[in-house]
């Protein structure tokens, strides 16, 4: 499972390094695409496949699940590790998120998430977030 939050920086060639606890549940290869809220979602294989499978299954004929299953395909990429535990994310996916040079790098589960520092800065800021108005929320869905 991936928990916890690592800031970290990109180098000028858009390299990233993964946080060590993540490099070898990520496996050899995995899948960073776009992701909601201005992030980007890191998936390892076996994820990648279940959330794949799934996605296939929407109905062609649904607008809505069209959008989002090219969103989610035309910007996914496999990844591997180099020697130094970096990945390269290619320009239209830092150019998704954001990325510039200072990045969070966050643990969700069954997912990793990428995220420019400001915007996570800015998203966990009070304002944006009411935890007593989110706790409600899964409440009705049931947590």
């Amino acid at each position: 499972m991936f928990i916890g939050e690592y800031a970290h920086t990109i180098d000028t060639k858009g390299r990233l390094s993964m946080p060590a606890r993540f490099r070898e549940e990520l496996g050899e290869s995995f899948i960073a695409t776009k992701g909601l809220d201005q992030s980007l979602f890191v998936y390892p294989m076996n994820e990648w496949k279940t959330l794949e499978s799934k996605l296939k299954q929407l109905p062609l004929t649904n607008q809505n699940a069209r959008a989002f299953v090219r969103f989610f395909f035309s910007g996914a990429t496999e990844c591997e590790l180099d020697n130094q535990g970096r990945i390269r994310l290619p320009a239209n996916l830092r150019d998704h998120a954001k990325l510039e040079k200072e990045v969070m790098v966050i643990g969700v589960g069954t997912r990793v998430e990428i995220w420019s520092q400001p915007i996570w800065q800015e998203y966990n800021s009070d304002e944006n977030l009411s935890y007593d108005e989110i706790a409600s929320k899964m409440q009705e869905l049931g947590i």
